[in-house]
């Protein structure tokens, strides 16, 4: 394993050498666990380590978190810390524990234990491996539970038969990890799923929960795949109960993934595209507006993701057709598309096949969303005008005679500004 460990970039080597070191110092066992062991067996990128301590992962936490000068994210209850270094690193530590659980689908009840105890309540085999990164036995690998022969195999596989009964939440990851990597879930482990469906078990999970791991999925790359596979399995009623997806819905989403990449390709420099929630909107589509907003609501989404999702399911009738017209004034395509989020004009994009709609749409992202004014609010105090909410119409109708064409200099913008003030002067 040693070998493995040698390939690794050079940050992430001193991460786990620093690791070894402050545990040694401590007296603590340490292992490198889970999607990093996986992904590092694969030979996949992944930035993120997964450290399970056998002692107190929380202490243990702050003073890796002192040494690298590192916020650190504690959580009491289940013995778990995040040290975040950088924007794209961070390390997970664990206090390695067992866990049990009072009734199905509800929050496991933890206790401190051993390694081969904290890797027997993980999901699957192939997340149930580690490596040894104490001084005493650094590189060794431990596989209680046949993880590496999986993942050789390509098989999800649980670790025991009430897996998805103890946490439903891992019929989602099973579809996500066995399209992410071309796997199959084994047969055995299908049974168990298909049973748990069978049971409704997903319905009994709480909806914040489900909601963080169907943001997972959709954060897959190109996760329609995922999307197919978990209908396919367990349907879609489970997220909502009005929530069928049919042949139409499955086109607007195949589209829409054209469109995202798309974006992507064009207009990479933009803010990061949260491209999960453009997925969302094109799964629940079929639902109305009313139910739209029962739903996020019920899963409690974030005040501007739920703003987003809402205003995709309020785009009126009239705003399309005034869209979809073949003249539209530079202006009106601005005022119509500046209000909405990027997620939602890829998915007005996506769903209306009409070309005029499609240019306007590229027309804005490529020139009119980067229009900027010359002149400032200082521009016009220096012509005698007195700040006020004014300067708000000013410079819109300025942006917007802009947008037309009507002014291009800085030295016209002037002349447009000086001819509202003689206007106003004369009422």
């Amino acid at each position: 394993m040693k070998e493995y460990l040698k390939r690794l970039p050079e940050e992430v080597k001193d991460l786990i050498g620093l690791i070894s070191d402050t545990a040694g110092s401590a007296g603590l066992q340490v292992y490198l666990v889970g999607g990093f062991v996986r992904d590092m067996l694969l030979g996949l990128k992944n930035l993120d380590l997964d450290i399970v301590v056998e002692g107190d992962g929380i202490a243990f936490a702050k003073i890796l978190g002192d040494k690298l000068s590192a916020k650190v994210i504690s959580h009491k209850r289940f013995g778990t810390a995040t040290v975040a270094i950088s924007h794209n690193l961070k390390i997970d530590i664990a206090t390695s524990r067992k866990e049990s659980y009072a009734t199905p689908a509800s929050l496991p009840l933890v206790k401190r234990s051993v390694l081969k105890d904290d890797l027997a309540r993980r999901d699957f085999t192939i997340n149930a491996m580690a490596i040894n990164i104490s001084r005493n036995s650094f590189g060794q690998f431990l596989d209680f539970f046949n993880g590496r022969k999986d993942l050789a195999g390509g098989a999800i596989r649980v670790l025991h038969d009430l897996s998805f009964i103890d946490d439903p939440t891992r019929m989602i990851r099973a579809v996500r990890f066995e399209q992410r990597y071309g796997f199959r879930i084994d047969p055995n482990t299908l049974k168990l799923f298909k049973q748990a469906v069978k049971r409704k078990m997903l319905e009994m999970v709480e909806p914040q929960r489900l909601r963080d791991e169907l943001i997972l999925l959709l954060k897959e790359n190109r996760p329609i795949r995922q999307i197919r596979r978990l209908d396919q399995l367990a349907g879609m009623r489970f997220v909502d109960p009005h929530l069928k997806l049919l042949k139409k819905d499955y086109l607007f989403l195949d589209t829409l993934e054209k469109q995202i990449i798309w974006f992507m390709d064009n207009h990479a420099q933009r803010r990061i595209l949260d491209s999960w929630l453009a997925y969302l909107i094109g799964m629940i589509d079929q639902l109305s507006l009313s139910q739209v907003k029962s739903w996020c609501k019920k899963y409690m989404f974030h005040k501007g993701q739920e703003k987003r999702i809402l205003s995709f399911k309020s785009i009126s009738r009239k705003f399309i057709s005034e869209l979809s017209r073949p003249k539209v004034l530079p202006a009106k395509i601005h005022g119509l598309l500046d209000p909405l989020s990027y997620e939602v004009i890829i998915a007005i994009k996506a769903k209306y096949s009409n070309s005029s709609l499609r240019w306007h749409i590229e027309d804005f992202l490529r020139v009119y969303n980067d229009m900027r004014l010359h002149l400032t609010g200082d521009d016009l105090r220096e012509l005698g005008m007195k700040p006020g909410p004014h300067y708000q119409m000013i410079f819109r109708k300025l942006l917007q005679a802009k947008l037309n064409g009507l002014v291009k200099t800085r030295e016209e913008e002037l002349m447009f500004v000086k001819q509202i003030k003689l206007k106003r002067e004369k009422i």
